[in-house]
């Protein structure tokens, strides 16, 4: 299994709503570096779901319910998007200012890529998350 990252501003599209929804399509990505990582996603993969812009903190677990298929926002047969499922509130948020401040997380691709919207989290990483959000 792999572990993803997916950043949401809370305005366009909340937490919340994702886990009234139950299930969403994850479409109109348009950076290439998100892209690969959209199509490397598997059934079941675990995905952190990330409050940009505003509260600026992870919020919650979503699981991959579907892989790769054509984006459906455009015509264009390049991009991808992918179903999630909302999965767990996260007991605590984790802030990013609490993972800037950590040396652990240094390498993270939140810290280093801040603005792609789709990223990988190592396991490691991970596993330190959740220490963090219980």
């Amino acid at each position: 299994m792999a572990y993803w990252l997916v950043k949401s501003e809370p305005a366009v599209y909340s937490w919340d709503t994702f886990v009234k929804e139950k299930e969403t399509c994850w479409s109109g990505v348009r950076n290439y570096a998100a892209r690969l990582n959209l199509r490397a996603m598997k059934k079941g993969d675990e995905v952190l779901f990330y409050h940009s812009n505003e509260g600026m903190e992870i919020v919650g677990i979503a699981k991959v319910s579907k892989e790769a298929y054509p984006d459906p926002t455009t015509d264009d047969e390049r991009w991808v998007a992918v179903d999630i499922k909302a999965y767990k509130k996260l007991k605590k948020p984790v802030t990013l200012a609490q993972l800037k401040q950590d040396k652990r997380f240094a390498n993270m691709d939140l810290i280093r890529l801040g603005r792609l919207s789709v990223q990988t989290i190592k396991p490691a990483e991970w596993e330190l998350l959740m220490k963090l959000s219980s």
